[in-house]
């Protein structure tokens, strides 16, 4: 296995325009851990994703969805609870209003006894979220179970701490990224959306060293149309032995079209693990990363335009617009 990816798969009711105005939908599926681990499988990483269904139309959907998508579908299992879901009104230009339907969802129940049957000790990268160990306090459990096993077996850890403060409070998820950072090959904090409600500062240079001070072994910090400060500790191939090293700016790679930010910070950091796991230098793997985003944004919802690696790496190859 190249990637496995845990947290929760979503419904996904998207509509054109602010949530105030709409009444039309589309449904599609979504959430950060599908997102991640569809880019991930598009970037040509063999992806397991680890969660739990509801026992539901919705959940047998969600499962062919991911399995079309050339995800691994073996750990998701439908258990009790419902399928969780979420309305998203775009609004390309701002902020995004998002209203959950997830609570006592199914895969709020996942723990570690879920995570352990997958074969994470094999695995080349794992990704994890803070959203994922925000559902619930077995979910928190199920995530820090699967990081010490990745560690344990030489495997890289990537965290994104993706805080969401209607699932938690910043107390609570700074304790996780303190509790996952000394086990992670890379930390991937947004700024200032988790930088300042985890660390207290929205310097991003600051967030680099709050995260290496913390244990990461690499840090991309990720600024939106500002891209991406990128902490490459010292040590032999970018892998830092405890020493200072350089922060590298790695520039946003500009988006043909924006019509919908959703998921772009998934389709990101999946990408990123994709290209980690199957042996792409750290700070390349960031810059496909970035190209995977600004294809997605060109995309309704969350899945709505994922990138190959035909196009990510066109992109990349493309001058970009002054």
């Amino acid at each position: 296995m190249d990637v496995i990816v845990i947290g929760e798969p979503l419904v996904e009711f998207s509509a054109s325009v602010p949530l105030t105005e709409a009444d039309t939908f589309r449904l599609s599926f979504s959430g950060d851990a599908l997102n991640a681990a569809v880019a991930a499988a598009a970037a040509g990483a063999h992806v397991a994703l680890v969660t739990r269904v509801g026992e539901d139309e919705f959940g047998e959907r969600l499962i062919r969805f991911a399995a079309a998508h050339g995800v691994d579908t073996r750990w998701m299992l439908p258990g009790a609870g419902s399928t969780g879901a979420y309305a998203v009104g775009a609004d390309p230009g701002g902020e995004r209003a998002f209203a959950y339907m997830r609570a006592c969802s199914a895969a709020s129940r996942l723990g570690p006894s879920d995570v352990a049957d997958a074969p994470l000790a094999e695995t080349a990268v794992l990704l994890v979220s803070g959203v994922t160990a925000a559902l619930s306090a077995s979910c928190a459990h199920a995530v820090r179970h699967a990081a010490e096993i990745v560690h344990a077996s030489g495997g890289k850890v990537v965290y994104d701490p993706n805080f969401r403060s209607r699932l938690t409070t910043p107390e609570q998820a700074a304790g996780v990224l303190a509790d996952i950072a000394p086990m992670a090959a890379l930390v991937a904090p947004s700024c200032p959306g988790d930088s300042l409600p985890l660390l207290g500062t929205a310097d991003p240079a600051e967030v680099v060293r709050a995260c290496l001070k913390l244990g990461a072994r690499a840090v991309a910090v990720t600024r939106g149309p500002e891209g991406v400060l990128l902490g490459l500790p010292g040590g032999r191939d970018g892998w830092p032995d405890g020493s200072a090293g350089p922060l590298v700016e790695i520039p946003a790679v500009a988006a043909r079209a924006v019509v919908d930010q959703t998921g772009a910070g998934d389709a990101f950091i999946g990408t990123v693990a994709a290209r980690l796991a199957t042996g792409t230098a750290l700070r390349d793997a960031v810059r496909a990363g970035t190209a995977a985003a600004a294809i997605s944004l060109q995309g309704q919802g969350g899945t709505g335009r994922v990138a190959t690696p035909e196009e990510i790496d066109r992109l990349l190859t493309r001058p970009q617009d002054p």
